[in-house]
């Protein structure tokens, strides 16, 4: 059985559970892991994850949530193409929350855009960040 070490999750409050889920699934292919209401809180809780490795998005139901992940803190999450990336800032773009358009910043930063959450929290998309291979090479 895997232990639970290192680098896990992230909190984040969001006003809208539902619209924050639909978000998420959406611009970062997470799903529900979890959802419970919080007994001692009396809070909708949800666990997200792409299920790439094991670390979920932890959204916790806020009715004023401060957005703390903006305007340059972020969540980032890789493409597995510029193709992709554009797409995804098409979609963005005409529904009107996306923040930065993709940008080609080179090695290492790669292809990246901004986009906005229901809640204001920045999610960034990109391609060629290549963070994996980076952390896999520091291994060797």
């Amino acid at each position: 059985m895997a232990k639970d070490i290192g680098f896990t999750h992230i909190a984040l409050s969001a006003s809208n559970l539902d619209s924050s889920i639909a978000f998420y699934q959406r611009y970062a292919n997470m799903s529900v892991m979890h959802e419970r209401i919080d007994e001692e809180a009396g809070k909708r809780v949800v666990w997200l994850s792409d299920k790439t490795r094991p670390f979920v998005l932890v959204l916790v139901q806020n009715s004023q949530p401060v957005p703390i992940l903006g305007p340059f803190a972020h969540l980032g999450v890789g493409c597995e193409s510029r193709r992709a990336v554009d797409d995804l800032c098409d979609r963005a773009r005409h529904e009107g929350i996306l923040s930065k358009e993709a940008t080609d910043s080179g090695d290492p930063v790669g292809y990246w855009a901004f986009i906005n959450d229901p809640d204001g929290h920045i999610l960034e998309i990109s391609y060629g960040q290549e963070i994996g291979l980076a952390v896999e090479a520091s291994e060797a």
